[in-house]
């Protein structure tokens, strides 16, 4: 019987395979007390599979395919500095000692306590780091039960197909090899590289959101997968038909041939689709009427400019920085290490412009597991970006210290999260000329760099004349902007439907910013998923942006609909959409 699964589109296209399924090594974990002469041997159980799967990702690293994504590579640092984090490993130490526990329960009651931490974060992105803890949990959990990798298909399966364009050709016929597609609660990096080498078609996991690693390596892999599809592990069984609709959000179980047909129809005018777009990727970004259009990618860690030029990206917008200070259990990177990481992000650039936005952290997105619920009252207003950076001043300037001294190296930017009051403005700028100064008195040469400030909250793009008095240039940061705007969390479930990038009062607080940096001759980029959302593209044009940061994988598709786009008549259509009160509506005609 055919029925579908509804998930979260996050890699677009079209898989059409049998089912191969990963089961969970916690379902079955023992529960039991253990003597006090046992304790040392449970530790030693735990220590023995904490440094199995070190051995394991290391190994990984080593013999990493010269054509993996670098997201996997990063990913696996964060599994790795996982497995010494001292919250993991006392605390586990602590169950067993003082509560007697087993290993295994010791283990899934320390990821219980530290998963509860991270559900209190604000940051949907941080938030998402619970699941590389529970991946590392199930891979020690795995060697101590002393089994293999859930990823590798079953020696039954079918193989896969030669030409995945000829899927509708298939239809439910056995005699012929086809692909597979891998269907779990959730993935690990490890899995995924393996789930590459296997050539997996695409890929469905119950747990999982936008900013999941699972959802980041998908898209920088562009494979069709769906994520956080609830019970679909339950559903599908081994070897049921699947369809992964990347574009819906929708997984098909059992389709009918006519569905099979349809879909293997789709698939191949999605695959000469993306051979389209990849002739794009040395074709400038100008609009019909001569506009040049900046199109610059979102990177999180200093590898990943080189995925960035091979996407066609003319720089980067935004370098999240603040994913070079997590994992460390309050050891905070020191100058030099920050320093060495924005030059090797400057370098992979190849001379292209590198912006790096500073420490977006606090109450909301802590940086190891001392902060708790109690000690603040609402995260998403609390002490957090740069609250939280002017609150450590020396924190802040090591960090300025690292960038000025990087910008030596090549053409780059500084960009500020979350301002929101004049005198906010005037302390960041009061510490970056401290910071120079100390620079100037070590000795240290350093470079020019242009001043910029994130626009996330109402306040910003209210009084965005202030901000063009003190900056060079902007960035909209449309993600929070629009939380901030209409009080919405797009991760709770209950509202995330309110959560609207077409709002009209988020459409004029974006459209106001864009044509006040427009009189005044300076940038105004937009850096949140809507710089990446083609259907955004022609309304952003219209309001006059022109410069968009997004994730590289979204860079040619964006820049098709550039090539295609005549700002003359976008202009007067988008101050129509700007001014409407269903803007939605006005979009889709």
């Amino acid at each position: 019987m055919t029925f579908s699964v509804h998930g979260l589109a996050v890699a677009r296209g079209i898989a059409i395979g049998r089912a191969v399924l990963v089961a969970s090594s916690r379902v079955d974990v023992a529960h039991y007390f253990v003597e006090p002469s046992q304790v040392e041997g449970e530790i030693e159980r735990v220590r023995q599979g904490r440094n199995a799967v070190v051995e394991e990702l290391q190994r990984l690293q080593t013999d990493m395919p010269a054509d993996a994504p670098h997201e996997l590579t990063a990913l696996l640092d964060v599994h790795l500095m996982l497995l010494q984090d001292e919250a993991l490993t006392g605390g586990v130490k602590h169950w067993i000692t003082e509560r007697l526990y087993n290993a295994e329960w010791a283990l899934t009651t320390q990821l219980e306590v530290i998963a509860r931490q991270f559900d209190e974060m604000e940051d949907e992105y941080l938030r998402e780091r619970k699941a590389d803890l529970e991946q590392v949990v199930e891979r020690i959990l795995r060697h101590m039960k002393g089994v293999a990798s859930p990823v590798a298909p079953p020696a039954s399966s079918p193989r896969r197909h030669k030409q995945l364009g000829l899927q509708q050709d298939l239809l439910l016929d056995d005699t012929v090899d086809v692909p597979l597609v891998l269907v779990a609660h959730d993935l690990s990096p490890a899995d995924m590289l393996q789930f590459k080498q296997s050539v997996f078609a695409g890929f469905v996991t119950d747990v999982g959101g936008k900013t999941s690693h699972t959802a980041i390596v998908a898209r920088s892999m562009d494979i069709p997968a769906v994520v956080g599809a609830r019970a679909a592990s339950q559903l599908v069984r081994q070897d049921d038909w699947v369809i992964i609709d990347g574009d819906a959000g929708v997984v098909i179980v059992d389709p009918s041939p006519i569905i099979l047909a349809e879909y293997g129809f789709r698939q191949r005018q999605v695959e000469l689709e993306r051979e389209r777009l990849a002739r794009l990727r040395h074709t400038p970004a100008i609009t019909i009427d001569g506009h040049k259009i900046e199109l610059l990618a979102n990177i999180e860690q200093p590898g990943d400019a080189a995925a960035a030029v091979r996407a066609g990206a003319v720089g980067v917008g935004l370098f999240r920085s603040e994913f070079l200070f997590m994992g460390k259990s309050g050891n905070l990177p020191g100058e030099d290490e920050q320093y060495r990481a924005y030059c090797e992000a400057i370098d992979g650039m190849q001379g292209l412009p590198v912006t790096i936005r500073t420490i977006d952290v606090g109450a909301d997105k802590p940086l190891d597991n001392k902060a708790h619920k109690d000690s603040y009252l609402n995260p998403a207003l609390g002490l957090r970006a740069i609250r939280w950076s002017l609150a450590d001043p020396a924190m802040f300037r090591t960090q300025l210290r690292a960038v000025l001294r990087a910008a030596a190296h090549g053409k780059v930017n500084l960009l500020f999260p979350m301002l929101a009051h004049t005198h906010e403005i005037q302390q960041t700028l009061a510490q970056v000329d401290l910071a120079r100064g100390e620079l100037d008195a070590r000795g240290e040469p350093y470079g020019p760099v242009q001043l910029g400030a994130m626009i996330e909250v109402p306040a910003a793009a209210l009084m965005v004349r202030t901000f063009l008095k003190y900056f060079d240039f902007l960035s909209i940061g449309t993600n929070d902007l629009i939380q901030y705007t209409l009080a919405i969390d797009r991760a709770d479930e209950a509202v995330a439907h309110l959560y609207d990038p077409l709002h009209p009062a988020v459409l004029r607080l974006v459209g106001d910013v864009i044509a006040e940096g427009e009189r005044q001759g300076k940038s105004v980029c937009v850096c949140g998923e809507t710089a990446g959302d083609v259907t955004m593209t022609r309304l952003l044009l219209g309001l006059g942006l022109r410069s968009f940061s997004m994730h590289p994988a979204q860079i040619l598709a964006v820049k098709q609909e550039v090539l295609r786009a005549d700002t003359r008549k976008l202009t007067p259509w988008a101050q129509q959409v700007l001014d409407g009160d269903e803007p939605a509506v006005l979009l889709k005609g």
